[in-house]
């Protein structure tokens, strides 16, 4: 079986965040190959937007989804948050993303009058994330200087919802309105459980650590989603609510945004979207029985995409985390992933379970035995050298590169050989059993 050539991944910038950039990237491994998500499942919608191309389109659909939201929440007077977070500069580059909250700003100045406008990042670790994001894009300049940055450590303001007394961050919410700008990647599903996704941040974004916490680890099953919805539905947020705006996505890319006033009614488009979108290809990824992972990514290790799939699809399968009925808890994964080599992420010594790490540069080594990480930890000199550990210790030839594609996964012919040869049987289970069940659980009428 004959197959494409490793697509080029999106530029690895410097930061300060990451390791060392490394000298030789995923994609360019020998025999390494490409599989397109559209030729394992035809339906996946195109994209009007990938990485390296025209933001053009985007704009436009980011004005034709304004244009049918109701902007008379916001006075000429009032002073106005736009709230991003940092994982959404993370898809494709970000550029996308970035137009979104230009477009943004335009028109509410536009459609308003309003001028006391500042952008507010959302950081998942630090301030440096926006110091070097903000800027990349323009940002700054787009929005004349007027941006901030805040975390879960930030001084919080006390939000009374119908479970009691939770805390938000208080300089997100300082401002007389708020807009809520987001993304629908399937990341972290073994939190969310597609249950209200749209509302995850109120907890994970813009929450104080006490809340924030209880969302993130005091919650082991679907259960936890009443609390970001709470916050949102809160007499303390409604009040400053104005819309919300979200980068529609497929495994292909960028394919529209979306728009509303309420977050509820969003969320009812995103989460029937993203499951017609995604759910085939996590399905044929908790089909799997063994890979290696290779992280090559611009970012976390649980977030790094391959073909619109974040790594962490794979670390936590392969339970069906989109069936509601099932009770199933990150306690017992049975990962199909037997190695994961680091190539580049974000500075952090994470390790999956019992499953083996392998380093590929010097610099990544160094932090993991500096902290001591008590896990099968292998360091290697580069990538080459790592991919050999891995084989060796994994008596498999199957693998996937998490470098940040949509459009196409990079792997090795093993594994895409594997995907195709699945890709029809998952396709007819999800349209004929999963779909059905997926959406009834959530109270969607299925599309006809």
């Amino acid at each position: 079986m004959r197959f494409a050539k490793a697509v080029t991944p999106p530029h690895q910038p410097e930061s300060k965040m990451g390791f060392n950039l490394p000298a030789m990237r995923g994609a360019e491994l020998p025999d390494l190959v490409s599989v397109d998500v559209q030729d394992l499942f035809p339906d996946i919608p195109d994209a009007i937007h990938n990485y390296g191309q025209d933001v053009a389109p985007v704009r436009k659909a980011a004005e034709d989804a304004l244009a049918n939201v109701d902007f008379s929440r916001i006075k000429a007077t009032d002073s106005v948050n736009v709230l991003c977070s940092e994982h959404g500069f993370g898809m494709m580059g970000g550029t996308a993303y970035a137009e979104i909250l230009k477009t943004i700003r335009d028109m509410v100045v536009e459609k308003t009058g309003a001028t006391k406008i500042k952008l507010g990042f959302a950081c998942g670790l630090n301030r440096v994330e926006a110091l070097e994001i903000l800027p990349e894009h323009g940002l700054d300049k787009h929005y004349e200087g007027q941006t901030f940055q805040f975390g879960p450590y930030d001084k919080g303001v006390p939000i009374d919802t119908e479970i009691g007394r939770l805390y938000g961050i208080g300089i997100a919410f300082k401002a007389n309105k708020i807009i809520h700008v987001h993304y629908d990647d399937p990341r972290e599903l073994h939190f969310h459980r597609l249950n209200g996704r749209a509302m995850k941040a109120f907890t994970m974004s813009y929450a104080r650590l006490e809340t924030r916490s209880v969302y993130h680890t005091q919650f082991p099953t679907q259960s936890a989603n009443i609390v970001p919805r709470l916050i949102y539905e809160s007499d303390f947020i409604q009040k400053k609510f104005a819309f919300s705006t979200t980068l529609s996505t497929s495994p292909a890319g960028v394919i529209g945004v979306e728009a509303n006033n309420s977050l509820i009614e969003l969320d009812k488009v995103l989460t029937e979207r993203t499951l017609r979108n995604y759910g085939k290809l996590v399905k044929l990824f908790e089909s799997l029985d063994e890979c290696i992972v290779v992280i090559d990514g611009h970012r976390w290790l649980n977030y790094s995409h391959a073909g619109g799939m974040t790594s962490c699809n794979l670390f936590f399968g392969p339970q069906d985390y989109l069936d509601l009925d099932l009770n199933v808890t990150r306690k017992n994964q049975t990962s199909a992933v037997k190695a994961i080599v680091i190539n580049y992420m974000w500075k952090q010594a994470f390790a999956m379970s019992e499953i083996p790490v392998i380093s590929a540069q010097p610099s990544i080594s160094r932090l993991f035995q500096r902290r001591g990480v008590e896990k099968q930890f292998y360091a290697c000199e580069g990538l080459t050298e790592a991919m050999e550990k891995a084989y060796e210790v994994t008596d498999t030839r199957k693998v996937i590169v998490f470098d940040g594609t949509y459009g196409a996964i990079n792997c090795s012919p093993e594994l895409a050989e594997e995907f195709i040869t699945k890709a029809p049987q998952v396709s007819e289970e999800v349209e004929q059993v999963h779909l059905p069940k997926w959406l009834k659980q959530r109270g969607l009428v299925p599309a006809h």
